[in-house]
């Protein structure tokens, strides 16, 4: 399995398997730069199949890749997958410089020892050096991070199962991240000196992470997510949960749904966005956020992006990952803009292939 942060600099598939669907995207770039969405398709996964704890019905959700790959109509086989940020644990550390790479991995996995809670043989392990550290004069800043073997094993083997070659294992906030930054480039200034907030609400988990020229500064799980809108829909209608879900996904439902059940679903997320806010200006010396990017299957549902506004009082927009890209006629014709703000963490993958 290849490093959590090496780029591959061939063709590469970026595949995002969430609780609600697996995502397919693939890039290619012009002569003068530009970045070509050639690929750009999902499978949509049954409730249960993906939860936190991982992959519950291996069998099925490798079936689903299988479909998709094949719907996708790519050749390519080489695979960037991620894990979620609850799966890994990440470590900043700060090492002498100049050690050679045998001498800084021997210092990573003595200092690993000291904040992994299981046996290195127990683990994959990974490093990252970051760059010369703020705080200390003649050092750098080294990142790591470790996974358990069967979490890493188990989207490795999905891939292989799909006819795939994992390459790539990233951090699911990594990768959304690394998309991002493509986004906050185009705000103004290039976004210099922004403080810009990214709110990923899927169907089972949501995470927010903290951008501040380029770098991660904050990052954290929320409680919040969309497979929260199914439940209110179960109760307010007496319908099953794979009704609830299908109709939702159908646009299928009752006249009322707007208003007695989407309205406050919207309004409670702006507000659970203003909290996760309040903690991070309460635990942090920072106090203000710049502009809030929403992302994941809940970015677009109505009124979500004017409710977080006037919940926060910051700017807020849905992050459609493919702005300023050229769609292939293919994809333009199967897509709807509306699902894009979905693929951001697939983007990121893809956009390993071109990262430095």
């Amino acid at each position: 399995m290849g490093s959590l942060f090496r780029r591959q600099p061939s063709s590469l598939l970026g595949i995002d398997v969430s609780a609600s669907s697996i995502k397919l995207v693939e890039l290619g770039r012009s002569g003068s730069g530009q970045y070509i969405v050639e690929r750009c398709a999902q499978e949509l996964l049954e409730p249960g199949w993906v939860t936190e704890s991982g992959i519950e019905r291996f069998d099925e959700v490798a079936d689903s890749l299988r479909r998709l790959v094949k719907k996708s109509g790519t050749r390519t086989k080489q695979a960037a997958l991620a894990l979620p940020l609850s799966a890994v644990i990440q470590k900043k550390i700060v090492l002498p410089s100049g050690l050679s790479e045998l001498e800084m991995e021997f210092q990573v996995e003595s200092e690993a020892n000291q904040y992994i809670p299981f046996s290195l043989d127990e683990v994959n392990l990974d490093f990252y050096v970051i760059g010369p550290s703020a705080n200390s004069v003649g050092d750098v800043d080294v990142l790591i991070a470790a996974a358990r073997k069967e979490t890493v094993q188990d989207r490795q083997g999905l891939a292989e199962a799909a006819g795939l070659k994992p390459v790539v294992l990233e951090i699911e906030s990594n990768a959304t991240a690394l998309a991002a930054r493509r986004l906050i480039g185009n705000m103004p200034s290039k976004g210099k000196d922004a403080f810009i907030a990214i709110f990923e609400i899927g169907g089972s988990a949501s995470f927010l992470q903290i951008i501040h020229n380029n770098q991660v500064i904050y990052e954290r799980d929320q409680s919040f997510n969309g497979g929260q809108l199914t439940q209110m829909i179960m109760r307010q209608y007496g319908f099953s949960q794979e009704e609830a879900e299908q109709k939702k996904r159908g646009n299928d439902l009752p006249a009322d749904y707007k208003q007695v059940v989407l309205r406050p679903f919207v309004e409670s997320i702006g507000q659970e966005i203003n909290r996760a806010l309040q903690f991070f200006f309460t635990s942090t010396p920072h106090n203000r956020i710049d502009h809030i990017l929403l992302a994941g299957g809940s970015a677009v549902l109505s009124g979500l992006t004017d409710a977080v506004i006037d919940a926060t009082g910051f700017a807020a927009s849905a992050a459609n990952p493919f702005e300023d890209m050229v769609m292939d006629a293919a994809v333009r014709s199967r897509s709807k803009s509306k699902d894009f703000t979905t693929y951001l963490t697939a983007c990121g993958l893809a956009l390993r292939r071109y990262a430095a």
